[in-house]
């Protein structure tokens, strides 16, 4: 067995993939993830959406 990967996922996404691949990688449901990101992005004026689009180019895409 390999090493895990945090990839952004192609199968569990809403807008790029991020919280899918978060929850795939910490095996948890993406939903909460995505609950929690709204959440801290309402909480910090916005800085979250900023943070969620550096980590959908920064993060890669799994394969298929």
């Amino acid at each position: 067995m390999g090493t895990k990967k945090l990839l952004r996922s192609i199968h569990d996404r809403m807008v790029c993939g991020v919280c899918g691949g978060i929850g795939e990688y910490f095996n948890i449901d993406p939903t909460l993830i995505r609950l929690l990101w709204v959440l801290l992005s309402l909480g910090s004026c916005g800085t979250g959406l900023l943070v969620y689009i550096i980590a959908a180019v920064i993060i890669p895409e799994e394969a298929i």
